[in-house]
């Protein structure tokens, strides 16, 4: 009974729960096309996906964060199977009805089941605000996600996905409280800036999300894979910053498998 994720470039993660396959922010532009990031913004691509959409496995659903280019492309969108299910906000939902996607929108705290054979996953929409207090109204809504796994009636893994959000205590002040015991959360960094605003996470906003949901491990994402990405995972990394994230860091590159089985707990020596 397996649980991995499969990194295949930007925010886009295959997910494999059991006899469950998920998909996070599918982007499968290539390296030199480029994405519209809205207000007249396009951004081109640094790097190949690891893989092209062809080639992904069945697909039991797709978690996306929010509808910008760079994590929904036109591939995506000509060539996206139509019968597989798709959670996401509610306004990026009644876009992708309208592209005969089937759709489910979630309000902030609300959720969808996916299942098959013995495994659930249950999706819980969490907060997030793509950019600063007020910039934020000028990008599409989004939202982090809580994914709780579960095997046969009982939680084998919780994992967080931020989605594209800035730290913000106020807005993100909930999760820890509501979603207690996060085993692993995929972190959206790369410290984005469009229109010379920062909208998505750098370093330290990581390490300050980090220390309010205090995950067993943090898998930084979506770090350079576009020119508008400004901070690289490198600063994220330098042993100054990562010393200050309360949680194992693994760091992971286009094409890498890494299990997802909860960290184990190290007891103190006596």
């Amino acid at each position: 009974m397996e649980a991995t994720a499969t990194f295949i470039g930007n925010a886009t993660v295959l997910l494999r729960l059991g006899e469950l396959t998920v998909l996070t922010d599918p982007n499968f532009l290539h390296r030199g096309q480029r994405a519209y990031l809205g207000h007249g913004v396009w951004s081109k691509r640094r790097h190949d996906p690891a893989l092209d959409i062809d080639e992904l496995p069945p697909l039991d659903g797709v978690v996306l964060s929010h509808l910008h280019a760079d994590h929904f492309d036109r591939i995506v969108r000509d060539r996206l199977p139509r019968d597989v299910p798709i959670v996401s906000t509610r306004k990026a939902a009644k876009r992708l009805r309208k592209w005969r996607f089937p759709a489910t929108g979630l309000a902030t705290w609300g959720e969808a089941e996916w299942r098959r054979g013995p495994d659930t996953l249950r999706i819980t929409a969490v907060p997030g605000q793509h950019g600063p207090t007020g910039v934020h109204l000028a990008m599409p809504p989004t939202m982090g996600s809580i994914l709780d796994w579960h095997h046969g009636g009982e939680r084998r893994l919780r994992l967080y996905i931020s989605g594209d959000t800035r730290f913000n205590r106020r807005v993100l002040r909930d999760i820890p409280s509501r979603f207690p015991g996060i085993d692993t959360a995929l972190l959206h960094l790369g410290g984005t800036r469009i229109l010379g605003a920062l909208v998505t996470m750098d370093a330290r906003d990581g390490v300050a999300l980090a220390n309010l949901i205090r995950p067993e491990r943090v898998i930084p994402i979506h770090y350079d894979d576009y020119g508008v990405f400004r901070d690289p995972l490198s600063n994220f990394l330098q042993p100054s910053v990562a010393a200050r994230v309360p949680a194992a860091v693994t760091p992971i590159v286009r094409g890498e498998t890494v299990s997802l089985a909860p960290q184990p707990v190290l007891s103190a020596a006596p």
